[in-house]
């Protein structure tokens, strides 16, 4: 894709940019080659520079945490980042986008359409159901087009993002049936964010164990059951069960579902497999793995990419989808960079292109 020279110089804020999602969208954005980091806020550094809260990004930035005040982060900013905790951008997206500037929302404030099933799984209230319908779900290989040009964004969540990108092309070929689908699903802890500091947390609580949270409660789940339902026309219903292990970063997500009952048992996988390399075609960011390969978080560490691989339990008549996801990465920061690049009319790999880290 050609990048517009109007859209070559665009002007970043990112409020909240000394979290782990944030400090990410910063870090992209300062090798992004047509963005600029303008404003970064932060409710803990404010007054210091960000390049102390964020070392690695000595040498990079002299620009200073300001207090999280939305004016102030969107006055001469094209696109503003919201990556605060949930309740924040419902408070104050209207303000950035009055201000004619466009907003990603990290958060879950935008996410769920419905404003009944929102209040149930985050506990407050619905404060912005004007900007709730307006926002666009923003998984670029699933709603890319709605993506673009859109004003305000809602990041696809970290569990979300493998799930759904495993399983949309299966539902929406008829290959899988929408009925029992079962999401077991592993994250790193930075997944609970920087400023995360309940004993659970802690290194010696967390190391050397594995821990199962929020289950059949969890907020994700009515995010992953809407996407999935736009692949079917159905009201879809999932059975997602999270999990806690003492890694950094990444999510293994390993998603059942049952074959359509018209589709006969020999060569699921297979079928499933050409499904899911035909919806992804051209798409730079999804690796199919081959027949009988299966994902590592590993693999996609500090990267863009969503890997899957598909197997299948011919005695259970069960297709088993298994992606992989860097949560900060894919399931956050630079996804949020590639749904700018599309609301822009930018080529959707710019300043996120690097292959994943290793070791």
């Amino acid at each position: 894709m050609t990048v517009a020279a109007s859209s070559c110089n665009v002007r970043v804020a990112v409020m909240g940019a000394t979290g782990y999602a944030g400090a990410g969208v910063a870090t992209y954005i300062l090798g992004h080659p047509c963005a600029e980091l303008i404003w970064v806020g932060s409710n803990t550094y404010q007054g210091a520079r960000l390049d102390k809260a964020c070392p690695w990004l000595r040498g990079r930035t002299n620009l200073v945490c300001q207090a999280q005040d939305v004016d102030l982060a969107a006055r001469g900013a094209d696109v503003v980042f919201m990556a605060q905790s949930n309740g924040f951008a419902m408070a104050n997206a209207a303000t950035a986008l009055n201000l004619g500037a466009k907003v990603i929302d990290l958060s879950g404030d935008f996410r769920i359409k419905d404003t009944a099933v929102y209040e149930r799984y985050y506990g407050r209230q619905q404060a912005a159901p004007e900007l709730m319908a307006e926002a666009v779900y923003g998984l670029p290989e699933i709603t890319g087009d709605a993506v673009r040009g859109a004003r305000l964004v809602a990041n696809t969540g970290c569990y979300p993002t493998g799930a759904v990108l495993g399983l949309y092309p299966l539902l929406a070929a008829g290959l899988i049936s929408d009925q029992d689908i079962i999401i077991d699903a592993t994250s790193g802890v930075s997944g609970a964010g920087r400023a995360k500091h309940a004993l659970a947390y802690h290194y010696p609580e967390i190391n050397e164990t594995l821990t199962a949270y929020r289950v059949g409660n969890h907020q994700h789940t009515p995010e992953i059951e809407q996407a999935l339902s736009m692949a079917t026309g159905t009201n879809l219903v999932v059975t997602f069960s999270p999990h806690l292990a003492p890694i950094s970063r990444g999510i293994l997500s390993t998603c059942y579902a049952r074959k359509a009952e018209r589709e006969p048992v020999e060569g699921m996988a297979a079928r499933c497999r050409e499904a899911l390399q035909a919806a992804y075609a051209g798409r730079p960011f999804v690796r199919i793995m081959p027949e009988g390969e299966s994902p590592t978080t590993k693999a996609t560490l500090g990267s863009n990419y969503c890997d899957i691989g598909v197997f299948e339990d011919p005695r259970a008549q069960r297709v088993i989808v298994v992606t992989a996801v860097d949560n900060l990465g894919r399931g956050a920061a630079s996804q949020a960079i590639q749904n700018m690049n599309l609301m822009l009319g930018l080529d959707e790999t710019l300043g996120i292109n690097q292959p994943p880290l290793f070791p």
